[in-house]
């Protein structure tokens, strides 16, 4: 990390941290929060997940046009000769129930929520954050034991970035539900 960048995080998560504060002060206590801004906020969301999703959907693309057509400049192989690759019957396959465990999770604290089951909202949602983690730490161990790096060409920028940015959205998400 270069000289001061540290103090440059800690600002900006102090920012975050102020401005969601206020956010949910102006709307919980002091009833701030008009139907406009009301809208807007819910526009930015729908916008924020919009761009989301096309970020995913570019990487899956270029992964997909690379695998199923790869250039002359990599071998015209799939993966390019020289990379290895993760046996997908592994760490990734024991990834996905976990995953979907999660998302199961975050549906029982939602319906909690609905219910007005304080206590099993608390349960359902220590069982995301606790189901992120496990998911965090193998994903951790899949890219200690992955044979390629970023720097390995396409597969190597394309799987890193796509499960890379994945795994940044389960850890953020969790908390928040």
């Amino acid at each position: 990390m270069a000289k001061g960048s540290e103090s440059m995080y800690i600002f900006i998560l102090y920012t975050m941290f102020v401005w969601w504060r206020d956010v949910l002060r102006e709307s919980t206590f002091e009833g701030h929060h008009t139907k406009v801004i009301q809208l807007g906020l819910r526009y930015g969301s729908i916008l924020f997940i919009v761009s989301e999703v096309m970020f995913l959907f570019a990487l899956f693309w270029a992964s997909s046009h690379s695998s199923l057509a790869p250039m002359v400049e990599i071998g015209g192989i799939w993966p390019p000769k020289g990379i290895g690759v993760l046996d997908p019957w592994e760490i990734p396959f024991l990834n996905t129930p976990i995953l979907l465990s999660s998302g199961a999770a975050v549906t029982w604290a939602h319906h909690a929520i609905l219910a007005g089951k304080e206590k099993r909202v608390v349960y359902a949602l220590v069982a995301t954050v606790l189901l992120a983690l496990v998911f965090t730490g193998f994903q951790g161990m899949e890219y200690y034991q992955a044979p390629s790096t970023i720097s390995y060409s396409i597969y190597g920028s394309t799987f890193s970035l796509a499960t890379g940015f994945h795994g940044f959205h389960v850890i953020i998400s969790s908390p928040i539900g």
